[in-house]
């Protein structure tokens, strides 16, 4: 078990890297200052544009999968936990040094990309489903945060369709990570409820081709 504890520790340092704001520091900029104050690539893209918002991205995926790996290779082959389940572990710890990170006062963005860039690793499979479902709300509502917590609530039917040797950890992951998404978005869910959240009206697709077709 001590191997664990310091898996998990050294995923949330790695979390603890916020892409945003190592790269503000590169424009002279700190992200949390500027639209939502969100130190995440939503924010990044608003505000900086998608040049910046990208390697925001590439960032906080690459930590999640870092993070993954990590926990996967720091396993102890006597340990209780299969391998897989202290990736998953790992990777949550990640998402919350992204989100209270200790290089940047514990204030950070939401979470989402570094939870894909686990998944890249420990469950490619789901990746492709979740993204289709984010990318159908997108483009429904134009809302990103909603997007990516109906995107996070599907993780938990479609680990009841994983082998039933990895169904545990992965049900488990499922369940913790779309809370966690709930718990980070819920900003984004009270602004949506008082009809303030901003919305991407340049995602709107079936919108547009609604209006095309009347």
């Amino acid at each position: 078990m001590p191997m664990f504890f310091a898996a998990v520790l050294l995923a949330y340092l790695i979390g603890s890297v916020s892409g945003s704001l190592w790269l503000g520091r590169f424009v002279g900029v700190d992200i949390r200052q500027r639209g939502s104050g969100n130190a995440g690539g939503t924010n990044a893209l608003r505000t900086l544009g998608w040049k910046f918002a990208f390697g925001v991205v590439v960032i906080d995926i690459g930590k999640g999968a870092l993070a993954a790996w990590a926990g996967v290779a720091l396993h102890d082959a006597d340990a209780p936990l299969r391998a897989s389940a202290q990736g998953f572990a790992c990777v949550l710890a990640a998402a919350a040094g992204h989100v209270w990170p200790l290089y940047h006062g514990f204030r950070g963005g939401k979470g989402a990309a570094t939870l894909v860039g686990g998944l890249f690793v420990l469950w490619p499979a789901a990746t492709p489903l979740l993204f289709a479902a984010w990318l159908l709300v997108l483009t429904a509502t134009g809302y990103v945060g909603l997007a990516t917590v109906c995107a996070g609530a599907l993780l938990v039917p479609a680990a009841l369709f994983v082998a039933a040797d990895a169904r545990p950890a992965t049900l488990a992951f499922a369940v913790l990570a779309a809370a966690f998404l709930l718990f980070t978005h819920r900003g984004n869910l009270a602004r949506l409820r008082a009809g303030t959240e901003h919305r991407f009206e340049r995602a709107r697709v079936w919108s547009r081709l609604r209006a095309r077709q009347r």
